[in-house]
């Protein structure tokens, strides 16, 4: 998605990690083990790639916090899933667990242009409801 230095697995964590910081949780290790469904050992070793990077602060068994630029990253990664999210659900009407599954994996390599362009289509949608009404009374 944004920094090419990044990879989609990084780009998890910090959207994870961007999560909680929205909702003023503190997150450590072993959370964000449990929150991705992912060994101990691989979070231990994808943490120190992230503070490698500037991107957080951790030290063992302490709490992972974002420096200002992996807030930056994490929030473009959790804004374009927010928006992938909602095109799915708004405009094509799938299920809110499929949309979110694909969004996560799209996430990564979806470029700005398209994705500006699936929100201004999204916005307009749920702007203009008898559009999306008429579609899937048309689909049927």
């Amino acid at each position: 998605m944004g920094n090419t230095n990044i990879t989609a697995g990084l780009e998890d964590y910090l959207e994870a990690i961007y999560i909680a910081k929205i909702e003023n949780k503190a997150v450590k290790g072993a959370e964000l083990a449990k929150m991705l469904n992912i060994s101990r050992a691989s979070v231990s070793e994808a943490l120190s790639k992230l503070v490698s990077k500037g991107l957080i602060n951790y030290e063992s068994y302490g709490t992972v916090t974002l420096t200002p630029k992996g807030t930056l990253e994490g929030k473009k990664v959790y804004d374009t899933h927010k928006i992938l999210k909602t095109f799915f659900q708004t405009v094509l009407n799938i299920s809110p667990d499929e949309a979110s599954e694909n969004a996560c994996k799209i996430e990564h390599i979806i470029s700005k242009n398209i994705l500006d362009e699936m929100q201004k289509f999204s916005n307009y949608c749920i702007e203009n409801p008898n559009i999306i009404r008429e579609y899937l009374n048309n689909r049927r």
